[in-house]
């Protein structure tokens, strides 16, 4: 059975869509993974498209961009079929979004660390916990320290909202291999923005195992 990690966040630029191409980029090759596009922009289903003829993927990534009422079918097929499940959720908590988290075993937060990304973030948590699915916010795009950061950081805490250890630095490299439809670790896996990712994945393996 598929472990679904929903990735969701109100605000956009938050790396959302980057994320779950670079969290599936990561495991292919080693794992049966689907993506699950039901953001209306479909940017997850285009980056797709451009794997299909890249060759220097990992391994094969599963899409589908079903929605609306077949959404709660669609993820009971991915789950008995897949080891991991990835779906990119839409910015608005709409009919999709809940049932995107409703149906996770984890949801993922990334933003990046400024006051209009955590407070975008509120709406996200708060459905999360109402529907009693395990949540972890993940700093995108983030200094490795500073005074905002740790601001942000401290807002965090003060909220109770869990955050991965592991954060994804400003890095050029992540925007550089989703246009090409792959992910850092398959273009870069030996820089900095591959062993961020990594520490990301380990992270998550580890709630994955616990689950």
């Amino acid at each position: 059975m598929a472990f679904i990690i929903t990735v969701a966040q109100q605000k956009g630029g938050a790396g959302k869509t980057t994320l779950a191409a670079n969290l599936a980029a990561a495991w292919s090759g080693q794992l049966r993974v689907a993506l699950l596009d039901i953001d209306p922009q479909r940017s997850l289903s285009r980056w797709y498209g451009l794997r299909t003829k890249a060759a220097k993927a990992h391994g094969a990534v599963h899409l589908s961009e079903v929605a609306g009422w077949r959404l709660a079918a669609e993820l009971d097929r991915l789950r008995k079929s897949h080891d991991i499940v990835i779906i990119d959720s839409p910015p608005q908590i709409a009919t999709d979004a809940k049932l995107a988290i409703r149906g996770a075993d984890l949801v993922l937060v990334p933003m990046q660390p400024s006051m209009p990304d955590l407070w975008a973030a509120e709406g996200t948590l708060a459905l999360a916990l109402e529907e009693k699915r395990p949540v972890r916010v993940m700093l995108n795009r983030a200094a490795a320290s500073g005074s905002l950061r740790a601001k942000v950081e401290a807002a965090l805490a003060a909220s109770g909202a869990a955050c991965l250890a592991s954060s994804l630095g400003n890095r050029v490299g992540f925007a550089n291999a989703f246009a090409l439809g792959l992910g850092v670790s398959e273009t870069a896996p030996k820089s900095l923005a591959a062993q961020e990712l990594a520490a990301v994945v380990a992270e998550i393996e580890t709630i994955r195992e616990r689950a």
